[in-house]
This record gives C-alpha cells, structure tokens and sequence, in this order.
C-alpha cells in the first residue's frame, strides 16, 4: 500500500511516534509531511529535533524507517494529484484548525491540499483530532468532513483491554487509525481477545 502520514500542530505527537513504528514493520510505502507547529510539538513533546527541509523519520518514530518526505508547502509532492495512486492518509494528530480548513475545502498547503485530494477521490482519509473541549464550530467541521467521506477518529484511548502503559493506551487509538486504512496489525487489545 502507498499511504501518506501528516502530522499538524495539535498536542499528541506521541500518536504520530507510535503510527510510524507501526508502519516501520509494515513494509508498506509511506510518505510523510509535517507542518511548521507541527514540528514545534514533535519537538516539545518527543525531544525530537525536526529540520523541516529535511525530516528524518526515524527520529520521530524512535526507530530506523524509510519513508519519502515532503514539505507542508510542496504542491508538487506526488499525492497532491488525485492522479497519483495512494491507498489512504492519516493526519495524526489532527489540530482543529487543519479540521476547519479541509472542512472549508482550504488547500493552503499540501496537508490540506493532500486531505482534498482523498476525499474527491473517495480514498480513505483518517483525522485524529487532539481537542478538547469541542465547540460547535469544530462539531460541526467534523460533521462536515464525515459527510464528504472522512474517518474523524478522536484521539480518545479505550480502557477495556486493562492497558497497563500510556503505550497501551496509545496503541488503542492508532490501530484502530491503522485499521480504517487497511493496514494489519498483530494487536492483543481487541474486544474478544484474549
């Protein structure tokens, strides 16, 4: 599969570490673009260095990756063209100000540009958004990215599987991202396993 990861300026950066660890083992094709706050919080959060000219992966995600970078303003990048083949994208995490403006139909810059994209195309576009408390206005964003075909996938963690780590609780919001993108997981924390 060719997916396409955006993180944006929203707290939960650990979300977008734990996302690319996974696909790291995935073997799949990723692409990845951050924006400028984005990189701000990668860095705040994760201790983690982001030089937006040329962003290593692997610092973000811990772990060694390959994966193809673009800049949050490179209108050339392959999947800013329904043309070009891609699977599914995940913005993770989403800030409500990236949620408003594909909500609006804004393609100011190639996340949102990307986020067009898949959604005219009808190709699997995941949010997980990292807000709280919702206005309306946001409520009504989501609504409206839901009815053009988005995924809108709060990042709120389940407890049932008794998660033992912020990890586990992490892990119960990007595997279910994963899952509405198509991509398999080994994964315990399903309801019904053991």
């Amino acid at each position: 599969m060719k997916l396409v990861v955006a993180i944006t300026g929203a707290s939960g950066a650990i979300y977008a570490r734990r996302l690319l660890q996974l696909l790291a083992r995935s073997g799949h094709d990723v692409s990845l673009t951050i924006s400028a706050v984005g990189a701000k919080v990668v860095e705040r959060e994760l201790s983690a260095r982001v030089d937006l000219d040329d962003v290593d992966a692997g610092v973000i995600a811990g772990t060694e990756m390959a994966v193809a970078y673009y800049r949050w303003d490179d209108f050339f990048a392959p999947f800013a063209s329904g043309s070009a083949r891609y699977d599914g994208m995940a913005i993770v995490p989403c800030s409500v100000g990236t949620l408003g403006r594909i909500a609006a139909g804004c393609a100011d810059n190639l996340i949102t540009r990307a986020a067009d994209v898949f959604l005219k195309e009808r190709r699997p576009l995941v949010l997980v958004v990292r807000e709280t408390p919702l206005s309306g206005i946001h409520l009504a964003n989501m609504k409206a990215i839901s009815d053009a075909g988005g995924i809108i996938l709060p990042a709120c963690p389940s407890f049932y599987a008794n998660p033992e780590s912020i990890e586990d609780l992490v892990d119960t919001v990007v595997v279910r991202a994963l899952d509405h993108l198509g991509v398999e997981t080994q994964w315990s924390g399903r309801w019904g396993s053991e």
